[in-house]
């Protein structure tokens, strides 16, 4: 039997017989990789119930990328241990990801910027980026990096005036300081303690870079009777914030933490920038890059959004009451 084929079927078979290849090679070609560096988390914080990776991962969405569908990431989490970001950003230029998002800290951004001078890097800190060596300037970054500047050393004394108004009667507050990062925080305690003098209110330095300093460091305050104490922003401390909350409870010391993720947990207050806000910005700005944009033309976006995060309830256990002025001002009061 003959079959015949007219001349348009013959042409449309034969172009739908040669896409075939075009399209599957298409849906074999490997999805773009980036390369995440955090100094703070650790891999349970890969479940999708992280505020700050929901935030993240939001930001790519909105410039068109999902994870897992056209866009891989690869984690290195660094657990409060500054020392090995250098190692993981090596690992991640081995890699050859297409661009490191670096967050956490500033460690996180200056390992990156060591390891590679070329891969584009998105960072996330709290530290001015000019002052840290990362850009040239805020509006012109002019190198491989750009990211977001959220204010969480600038605020430390107004964070120590919020303890002083929820805690009157507070004479002595200590200040919990890792020695590993105290460069970091230096200019933040020259301020807070301008502050303090200024309402006569005494400040000690209490030093913590271990677990079991930690333990000795709220021995210490319990012995001593010290009124209150403050939590320095600082990488190891974000990772052992439930140790932190626990022994603030067990010894009932009214304690001002950098984040809210510390009032979440349990601890009595927090006050500092959105974080969130500043991740979903960097998830942002990576898809733009992967989009082809450069870092050098992206200009330094200041987060300037703050929250004031209440625990109540830890209020009521330590038998503080709130005073109205700070409810009313309050982000969010935890029941």
């Amino acid at each position: 039997m003959t079959i015949h084929i007219g001349r348009r079927e013959f042409i449309v078979t034969l172009s739908g017989a040669a896409a075939w290849p075009i399209a599957a090679r298409a849906q074999q070609q490997p999805l773009p990789v980036i390369g995440f560096l955090n100094s703070n988390l650790n891999s349970t914080s890969l479940d999708t119930g992280s505020q700050l990776l929901r935030a993240f991962r939001q930001g790519l969405k909105e410039t068109g990328y999902v994870e897992g569908e056209n866009v891989a990431i690869e984690y290195r989490w660094a657990e409060g241990q500054v020392d090995r970001l250098r190692e993981m950003a090596d690992e991640l230029v081995r890699r050859r990801v297409a661009v490191i998002a670096a967050t956490g800290s500033a460690y996180s951004a200056l390992a990156a910027k060591a390891a590679t001078a070329t891969i584009p890097i998105v960072f996330s800190v709290g530290g001015d980026p000019v002052g840290l060596g990362l850009v040239a300037s805020l509006a012109r970054p002019n190198g491989n990096a750009t990211g977001t500047n959220f204010f969480i050393y600038e605020v430390g004394a107004k964070r120590l005036g919020l303890l002083r108004e929820l805690v009157p009667t507070a004479a002595r507050v200590a200040v919990l300081v890792n020695p590993a990062t105290a460069a970091v925080t230096a200019a933040m305690l020259r301020e807070m303690e301008a502050a303090a003098r200024a309402v006569s209110l005494q400040l000690q330095i209490v030093n913590a870079s271990t677990s079991r300093d930690i333990d000795a460091a709220f021995a210490a305050i319990a012995s001593e009777h010290i009124d209150a104490l403050f939590v320095v922003p600082d990488s190891y401390f974000f990772t052992r914030r439930v140790q932190l909350v626990q022994l603030a409870a067990r010894h009932a010391v009214p304690t001002a933490y950098p984040v809210r993720i510390f009032a979440e947990a349990g601890g009595l207050i927090s006050y500092g920038a959105d974080t969130a806000e500043a991740w979903r910005q960097a998830g942002v700005y990576t898809g733009r890059i992967l989009k082809g944009a450069k870092p050098a033309d992206l200009p330094i976006v200041q987060t300037t959004k703050f929250e004031l995060v209440i625990n109540n309830q830890t209020a009521r256990m330590l038998g503080l009451t709130v005073p109205p002025s700070l409810l009313a001002i309050a982000d969010e009061v935890i029941e």
